[in-house]
């Protein structure tokens, strides 16, 4: 099926495909159809993959930011012109909305490309004047990058990585998504055709527990950069330790979504509908509804009113708005959760039963009547299924919004003063005041406790993938002394 629209198969090692052994058998979750087989890569192709990125390493470093800007240019172009095969491969291997790739991900994985390209070209020119020395600040490309993508937005979270690491003049090892792994191919192919030299962009298919433990014991690594389940990251965290190997873990989300007394309870309705977008399969949508008691049944309403709108099927058709889940395994999970949290008393409002579009679809479903300790609440479900609970005051808004382990993001609707005044003191990674979704290239991204160590973005990316190197050169002569001063 994936034939019709180019996608190789095998790894991409040092300029070239390599076939490498059957492994997985990759299910689409519109219809539970086969696509294939993906490759479990060998201990020896994961080693291959290292040393083809080691050995083109200094080459590319040396070409300096603006010698890397026409190929990393040509790289964004080439994704560009795939637009129809990505779109179609990942409505069809990761269940994500064709229309959403075609005229969102698509534009912003180019974009992820260009503008850290363009960006890279400042970097060594910042200098420091002090009435000691004039410190001249260097980053210099850190080496070889593990880059670690999911399931759930494979060619968005690949490039946002791949864009600063390339760009800062390292070499990358792209780790595909066992569960979606072809559009993965599909920027491989891209890089391919863009000229990238052998090696400075490889990819290796397979499971986590094979090519990517494989991959994270690798000495040639200089950085790993994984976005994941909090489980995973804690297991990369720890073996990287053991080498001292800088990790950049962006993981899971429980986040809060906040409704105080005069918020805009239409615009915060619709937004909370928006929620349920890719079936809640996005580790920053607030799954947590925390609203004021004197307006808790109103919002409600309106919200469910929005919610009763959406249409839930197959996300190549134009209408669709909440696709499948990924996997048979991720269905299994959100109906237990759902059957276990009912079966301890929670409300359902709407939703709380699979859908009748297909055995991977679930209802757009919404729990009240729970304390803030059951599992549903405090435990990322990673489905279309929301929980709500009121709070009499903003003390308690905030203390129910950080009542989880997790920290990555939150969204807050009331009166702009009162809104940030309590985003403030929401232990979080980023909180969008009275809006969602608005991501600037050039901000902070990332979470705090549970949710991941590290930020990504704009001059954190580039002091992540750079080692920063400080030259001081003194503002008069240098006199050796051993005296005390």
């Amino acid at each position: 099926m994936l034939e019709a629209w180019g996608v190789k198969s095998g790894h991409f090692i040092n300029g070239a495909w390599v076939p490498g052994q059957p492994g997985l058998d990759v299910f689409s979750p519109i219809e539970e159809a086969s696509l294939g087989r993906i490759a479990e890569a060998t201990e020896e192709e994961v080693g291959a993959a290292a040393l083809a990125a080691a050995a083109a390493f200094p080459a590319w470093a040396a070409l300096g930011a603006e010698g890397r800007l026409p190929y990393l240019l040509r790289f964004a172009e080439e994704i560009g012109a795939r637009t129809d095969a990505f779109a179609t491969v990942e409505a069809l291997d990761a269940g994500i909305l064709e229309s959403r790739m075609r005229h969102g991900i698509v534009p912003r994985a180019q974009l992820n490309i260009r503008h850290f390209a363009e960006a890279a070209l400042t970097l060594q020119d910042r200098v420091l004047e002090t009435a000691q020395a004039r410190h001249l600040v260097r980053h210099d490309p850190a080496g070889v990058c593990a880059i670690i993508t999911p399931w759930n937005s494979p060619l968005m979270l690949s490039t946002w990585k791949l864009g600063p690491a390339l760009a800062a003049g390292n070499t990358c090892i792209l780790k595909a998504p066992e569960w979606a792994p072809f559009s993965s191919a599909l920027v491989a192919q891209a890089a391919e055709a863009a000229g990238l030299p052998p090696g400075v962009l490889n990819l290796l298919q397979g499971t986590g527990a094979g090519t990517g433990a494989a991959l994270i014991d690798r000495p040639e690594l200089a950085r790993i950069s994984f976005t994941g389940s909090t489980a995973t990251g804690r297991a990369i965290g720890a073996a990287a330790m053991g080498r001292l190997v800088p990790c950049s873990l962006e993981l899971g989300g429980k986040s809060p979504f906040i409704v105080l007394p005069g918020a805009d309870l239409d615009l915060a309705a619709r937004t909370g509908a928006l929620m349920y977008r890719n079936a809640t399969q996005v580790c920053l949508a607030g799954t947590r509804l925390l609203i004021h008691e004197g307006i808790f049944e109103a919002f409600l309403e309106r919200m469910g009113h929005y919610v009763a709108q959406l249409t839930v099927g197959d996300p190549r058709e134009a209408a669709t708005e909440v696709g499948p889940l990924i996997h048979p395994r991720q269905a299994a999970r959100v109906k237990a959760y759902v059957d276990g949290a009912v079966a301890r008393g929670a409300e359902v409002r709407w939703g709380g039963t699979p859908s009748s579009v297909g055995a991977l679809y679930f209802e757009p479903t919404l729990l009240t009547g729970l304390p803030a300790s059951d599992p549903i609440v405090q435990e990322e479900v990673f489905g279309p299924v929301l929980v709500a609970q009121a709070f009499a005051d903003e003390a308690e808004a905030i203390a129910l919004a950080n009542d989880t382990v997790y920290g990555l993001g939150g969204v807050c609707f009331g009166p702009e003063a009162d809104a940030v005044r309590v985003s403030e003191r929401v232990r979080t990674g980023f909180i969008w005041v009275n809006s969602f979704g608005i991501r600037d290239l050039d901000a902070p991204f990332g979470g705090c406790r549970q949710s991941g160590v590290g930020r990504e973005g704009g001059d954190w990316s580039f002091e992540f993938f750079s080692d920063v190197k400080d030259i001081i050169v003194p503002q008069a002569p240098f006199e050796p002394s051993f005296a005390h001063r």
